[in-house]
C-alpha cells in the first residue's frame, strides 16, 4: 500500500533527524564541561538545550522505534500465536491505543499553540528560552507515532485479509 510506504519514509526522515540531534546534544555538553572546568565560567544555556534536544531525539525517534519493532513489547503469549492470531491480537491492541493517541494529539496541539501565542518561557534556567519549540517537537513526535500506529494496523489489516496458508496452498 503507498500510505504505508509514505508514512515510513516520513517517520524513517524524522528518525534520522532525530539520530542527527545527537551531534548538538554532544557538542552542547562538551563545550559545558569544557566553560565549566577550564574556563570556570559555566554557560545559562547548556542544561536547557541538553533537555530540549534530548527531548526531540525521542519523541522524533518514538514512531521510528515502532516501524523497526523495538518498542517494548510482552509477548510471552504472543509469541506462540500463529502469524494471523498474533496479527489479529496486534491490531485489536493499536484500535484501543489509537484513541489515546489522537487525544495526546490534540491536547499537544494546543499546548504548543498556547505557549506560542503567549512567548511562554521555560523558567528553569537564567536563559529562559521560549519554550513552545519543545512542545511543538512533542506535537509532532505523536502525530509521527498515531500515523506509525495506523501504518501498523494496515499492515495487519492486509495480513488479515490476505489468503490463508490452506488457501494459499489450493490455488
Amino acid at each position: 500500500m503507498k500510505i504505508i510506504g509514505l508514512i515510513e519514509r516520513l517517520t524513517r526522515w524524522a528518525g534520522y533527524v532525530g539520530a542527527v540531534l545527537i551531534f548538538p546534544l554532544v557538542a552542547a555538553l562538551v563545550y559545558e564541561v569544557f566553560s565549566r572546568y577550564v574556563l570556570g565560567q559555566p554557560t545559562l544555556w547548556a542544561f536547557e538545550v541538553s533537555y530540549m534536544v534530548m527531548g526531540a531525539i525521542f519523541m522524533l525517534g518514538m514512531a521510528n522505534a515502532l516501524r523497526v519493532g523495538q518498542h517494548v513489547s510482552v509477548d510471552v503469549a504472543s509469541q506462540r500465536f500463529a502469524p494471523r492470531t498474533k496479527a489479529l491480537v496486534n491490531l485489536t491492541c493499536y484500535l484501543c491505543f489509537l484513541p489515546v493517541l489522537i487525544w495526546l494529539v490534540w491536547e499537544l496541539s494546543i499546548y504548543a499553540l498556547d505557549a506560542f501565542e503567549s512567548n511562554e518561557r521555560s523558567g528553569r534556567s537564567a536563559w529562559n528560552p521560549v519554550i513552545w519549540p519543545v512542545f511543538s517537537t512533542w506535537f509532532i513526535g505523536f502525530v509521527l507515532l498515531a500515523l506509525q500506529v495506523v501504518a501498523e494496523m494496515l499492515k495487519f489489516f492486509v495480513m488479515l485479509k490476505g489468503p490463508t496458508t490452506e488457501q494459499g496452498e489450493a490455488s
